[in-house]
């Protein structure tokens, strides 16, 4: 390998300084911002668990966000998609509303107990802070284009403590088959220091112990990949009832603060006359529950069909933690099916049907070794490598492009040459 002059060593130093200076500023306000979210988020938690009867809020939660959003929100209505599209063509505005919006919609969904997650929160909170310093500093489209994925990166990181699979996250989210290697300082920097940031301001992540991994063998591979395809399959048909119920909301409900209004009170009565008050909100308590002792073997249909109905009315949220509920509850159940622990299962399960869902099989593998322990690793990939095959070419992410594609090959099933 020819050696590097000096020259050039040097003439990185000024690249190394604007992105050390951009990446501490998108870590410190992305950080800071799914802190005070996470918080937001335990006290009406908190209050929700000890006021049941809020649930039948629900509607008129659903209303009151709907009618926000109709008024000042429709710039930003597309949320996680508006950013990758904004990655994609970087003419595309990312307006700083988007911040207090999705945090307020997203707290005031969890009050009233919808079922949604939290990353597409803090990933549209870290995007849209990160393109407040682009307009700062004037930088170029290239640069922004960085920026907002070190901005996206961050706020995943920052929000699950995860600073490996939120800088991959950043980088694998935007083109099925493709990673942006000319953004992984960035990404990798920011999604490092907000998850530092967050600790600072003590946010304190959940544990989940996975316990005694099975040892490697034929039986166990076999047995992972088996879960790995089942996983996939849960993912696919995830994401594709959500952009259904979504449709079909739009197609026979015109006036959009209404959609809310009626999947809202559709969820109240459903777990009202079910008692599966388990399967709204985040649903931690029973994740982490997953990893202990067997969990009912419907239980994650039922988080999937709260789940769907609550993001394809409209409620704020996102997509990510209901998806880690869905996996560990299914995981759980296929546990002594497959003759492996459940404690493992749940936790492949955990990272499989997101990274299935979302197209991001790296980013899941990395998690899984972040929060599980490196031991895990390898079932991990497998596990999260054929829920990316098996989970086709859509997700939820409607803004991802196909490049290379699953397999090298495009939407069309031939084969990509495209470059971007």
């Amino acid at each position: 390998m020819p050696s590097i002059r000096l020259p050039d060593r040097l003439a990185l130093l000024p690249y190394l300084g604007k992105w050390l200076l951009l990446s501490v500023l998108v870590a410190a306000l992305a950080g800071s911002a799914s802190a005070a979210f996470l918080f937001a988020l335990d006290a009406v938690t908190a209050t929700r668990n000890a006021n049941r009867w809020l649930i039948w809020l629900l509607p008129v939660a659903g209303f009151v966000v709907g009618w926000v959003y109709m008024q000042v929100g429709q710039p930003v209505e597309a949320g996680n998609n508006l950013l990758i599209e904004a990655i994609h063509e970087p003419d595309r505005p990312v307006p700083f509303r988007m911040v207090p919006l999705i945090f307020g919609g997203t707290v005031i969904s969890h009050l009233v107990g919808a079922s949604v997650g939290r990353e597409g929160t803090a990933v549209q909170m870290g995007g849209a802070l990160a393109d407040q310093v682009r307009r700062v500093f004037k930088l170029s489209q290239a640069d922004r284009r960085i920026l907002l994925m070190a901005g996206m990166s961050a706020g995943f990181a920052s929000i699950f403590g995860t600073p490996l699979a939120g800088a991959v996250f950043g980088l694998e989210v935007l083109v099925i088959g493709r990673l942006r290697y000319d953004a992984l300082l960035p990404c990798f920097l920011a999604a490092i220091l907000a998850e530092m940031v967050g600790r600072y301001w003590g946010v304190q992540h959940t544990h989940y112990p996975v316990g005694q991994v099975a040892a490697l063998g034929l039986g166990t591979l076999a047995a992972v990949l088996v879960a790995g395809a089942v996983f996939g399959l849960v993912s696919r048909a995830f994401g594709a009832a959500t952009h259904a119920t979504g449709a079909l909301f739009k197609r026979h409900v015109h006036y959009g603060p209404l959609r809310p209004v009626i999947g809202g009170l559709l969820l109240a009565v459903a777990v009202w006359a079910t008692g599966a008050y388990d399967v709204i909100g985040l649903g931690i308590p029973t994740i982490v529950q997953a990893f202990h002792e067997p969990a009912a073997p419907g239980l994650f249909l039922e988080k999937m069909a709260a789940t769907v109905l609550s993001l394809g009315s409209g409620f704020k949220g996102g997509e990510v933690t209901p998806l880690f509920f869905i996996g560990a509850t299914l995981g759980n159940a296929l546990a002594p099916l497959l003759d492996l622990p459940f404690a493992m299962l749940a936790g492949l399960g955990f990272v499989a049907v997101f990274a299935g869902a979302a197209n991001t099989p790296v980013a899941g593998t990395l998690m899984a070794i972040e929060l599980f322990g490196p031991q895990i690793g390898p079932f991990a990939a497998l596990a999260c490598v054929m829920a990316y095959l098996f989970s086709g070419h859509g997700g939820i992410y409607r803004a991802q492009r196909m490049g290379d594609g699953k397999l090298g090959l495009g939407q069309d099933g031939e084969r990509s040459s495209s470059r971007d």
